[in-house]
């Protein structure tokens, strides 16, 4: 008998939560009989009253709701691995809590499973919301699409469903600093991509900061992409080129006898260009630098708290 997991990163969710169980629960009638759910919630820290929603929905349903609750704020994607390491189940979906994403989607994606196929996408072929989100995800996902994973879906996605091996493939690496969806299409299951709407966000406020996506999209760009490094190489040797062209021009006008070109203004131009462009260059290097740190260390991607009610 199957057995599905569905993840479900929480933070700062409380209002959410009943909506979402329910939402989940009632989703359940569109699977066959044989398939058994078990819903994997995990508290990524929030300071709200997420965690005490969480445990009264177990109440419930304890047979199915399963509560991860994090000593500190880890960040989702830190925060799904968590969910990962304590699903059981033979199969596995993650969707956000705030189902912006549709449930319903899942039995789609569950018929895809039964067929073989280990890795299901569905991605966002469009969004109810609009304004500075919906062009932040375009810029997004074309950048990572044509500088980094070609093979990925347009649109962008984190809505996944996938095999129990995936699992424990993407658990096993414990990648730090890396976008998780992205790291399942880089494994190089072949996949199936379905396209839908993102729904507007109908609860609560999305914290979801222009930080954080900023962050995401280098950390994105720097675990999948050599873009960075190439382009500070290929610049450098324009530069070079730049430069060598320039020397011979005046070394020629010196020895036919004229005078190179006098004042400072374009010397120092030259030079804060230059001294621009290694800071820079600098600075990229250093994200490398302080990825490669990060993942030396070791250190674990989170700190689990309490589950289903035992503190660890």
């Amino acid at each position: 008998m199957p057995k599905l997991s569905v993840i479900v990163p929480c933070y700062f969710n409380e209002e959410n939560i009943p909506v979402t169980v329910s939402g989940l629960i009632s989703n359940e009638a569109n699977f066959p009989a044989e398939v058994s759910f078990e819903y994997v919630f995990v508290d990524d820290g929030s300071g709200d009253a997420t965690v005490a929603a969480l445990r009264r929905e177990q109440a419930r349903y304890p047979d199915r709701v399963r509560v991860v609750e994090l000593v500190a704020n880890v960040g989702s994607y830190n925060a799904i691995v968590a969910g990962m390491e304590h699903a059981t189940g033979d199969c596995m979906s993650i969707i956000t809590a705030d189902l912006q994403d549709p449930p319903e989607l899942m039995m789609q994606m569950y018929d895809y499973w039964t067929k073989g196929f280990k890795l299901i996408i569905g991605n966002r072929q469009d969004r109810e919301e609009a304004g500075l989100n919906q062009t932040f995800a375009k810029i997004f996902h074309w950048l990572m699409k044509h500088l980094a994973l070609r093979n990925i879906p347009d649109g962008g996605f984190d809505f996944v469903f996938f095999d129990r091996q995936v699992c424990d493939e993407v658990v096993r690496m414990q990648e730090r600093n890396s976008n998780l969806f992205y790291l399942m299409v880089w494994l190089g299951y072949a996949y199936v991509n379905i396209p839908y709407v993102r729904r507007k966000r109908e609860i609560g406020k999305s914290r979801w900061t222009l930080q954080k996506k900023i962050k995401l999209l280098l950390d994105s760009l720097l675990s999948f992409s050599y873009f960075p490094i190439r382009a500070i190489s290929v610049l450098g040797l324009g530069l070079g080129g730049v430069a060598f062209l320039y020397g011979i021009y005046i070394i020629g006008l010196r020895l036919l006898g004229g005078s190179g070109p006098t004042g400072w203004t374009a010397l120092m131009v030259v030079i804060l260009f230059v001294a621009a462009f290694q800071m820079v260059a600098l600075g990229v290097i250093g994200e490398y630098v302080w990825r490669g740190l990060d993942a030396a260390r070791r250190r674990p991607l989170y700190v689990v708290k309490q589950y289903d009610g035992a503190i660890k």
